[in-house]
């Protein structure tokens, strides 16, 4: 019998993925070196990075059952990313540091750096020798490119939701399918030996 589930969950080949864990590194860090421990602040910064990362795996795995839960599981990544995006800018705020606009100099050379080989393999290789504007603002530049990945992910979704369906459309659909092809060709009953 043909399976009707499409096998999903591969979160980890996802490019959105891999910078949310990226983000999420770089805030443990961010956060161990600029933000007392013990702090309700610390605490909020480093379960919204979490929550990012693995609300993105969790809807990947769910998406085989429920595009519901798929959608609703991507918005709630980007909504937890974008609540650290407020925390990093409350940061550079209250700390009278500049936040760089997109089309600043140091993020256009920034956005560069990021798409290299050299970021991608090693991502918290200068997270040591940053100061706090310019980790800010590298943390910053991510999120944005995470979450604008997220917006077009639950795009993507509700387009498939609308031309597939959810998951009782498809179990009918493939128990129709099954019912039809079995009334067309009905098993055939072995005879027995004398």
């Amino acid at each position: 019998m043909s399976q009707f589930l499409n096998n999903k969950g591969g979160y980890r080949n996802l490019r959105v993925y891999r910078l949310s864990e990226i983000i999420y590194d770089l805030t443990m860090i961010f956060t161990k070196q600029y933000i007392r421990a013990g702090s309700r602040t610390r605490d909020q910064i480093e379960q919204a990075t979490r929550s990012g990362k693995q609300n993105i795996a969790e809807e990947s795995v769910a998406s085989t059952t429920s595009s519901e839960t798929e959608i609703k599981l991507t918005n709630v990544a980007k909504a937890s990313l974008e609540e650290l995006l407020l925390d990093y800018e409350d940061f550079l705020r209250q700390n009278k540091l500049p936040q760089w606009h997109k089309n600043h100099p140091r993020t256009i050379r920034l956005r560069e750096y990021l798409k290299s080989d050299d970021f991608l393999n090693n991502p918290t290789e200068y997270a040591s020798a940053m100061n706090a504007e310019e980790f800010c603002n590298l943390c910053i530049t991510l999120i944005n490119q995470a979450t604008y990945m997220l917006r077009r992910l639950i795009d993507s979704q509700q387009n498939q939701f609308l031309q597939k369906g959810g998951i009782r459309k498809q179990m009918y659909a493939a128990r129709t399918q099954y019912r039809t092809h079995q009334s067309i060709n009905p098993p055939t009953k072995s005879k027995k030996s004398d």
